[in-house]
Order: C-alpha cells, then structure tokens, then sequence
C-alpha cells in the first residue's frame, strides 16, 4: 500500500497516511477538522540505479557444471559468434538460448 502525503490548507497540519489506491482521498483535517485536507504531490520512494535490473539481480549466479557430467557441454563458441564466451558475472556464455 503506498503512503501518501497530505496537508491541510486551514491549519497546516501534514500528516502522512497508508492508503490503498482504491481509497477515497481524505478531506477532513484531523488536529482542526476543517474540510481543508489535501493530498500533496511527492517524490517517489525509490531510486532505479545501475546499469539495469540484470546486472544486479544475477550476482554471483550461473556456474557452469562440473567437467565430466552427464549435462556438462564442450564450451566452443558458434560459428555465427566466434567472439562469444561467458562472462565473469555469470552472463551470457554458449550455452544460453540466445545464441
């Protein structure tokens, strides 16, 4: 549920309140009980940093199996993507469906 700020414009009381989305706004003050109360616009909550959610999500993630395994695969690069190989952040490598 998101908080949202309100303030009222008779007394200036703010107050910060956990609604549903679905509520109706208040509009009763409640230190003065004048019909003053508005909502006020604010900043977002959070902050998107980064490169993007992929970089971070997947830290330390994928290995590859162990060699002699029944799943484990020769690691040999496509003949369409001689350039590629998996990174040391556990990205991309031959073994993915992108490629």
């Amino acid at each position: 549920m998101p908080i949202y700020a309100y303030r009222c414009e008779s007394c200036g009381h703010a107050k910060d309140v956990l609604q549903k989305i679905s509520d109706a706004p208040l509009t009763d003050c409640p230190a003065c009980g004048a019909p003053a109360f508005k909502k006020q616009l604010t900043a977002a909550g959070f902050q998107l940093k980064g490169s993007g959610w992929y970089a971070t999500d997947f830290k330390g993630g994928a290995t590859a199996p162990a060699a002699g395994t029944a799943d484990s695969k020769p690691a040999e690069a496509p003949a369409s993507k001689p350039d590629a190989a998996p990174t040391a952040a556990g990205g991309c490598g031959t073994s993915c469906a992108c490629h």
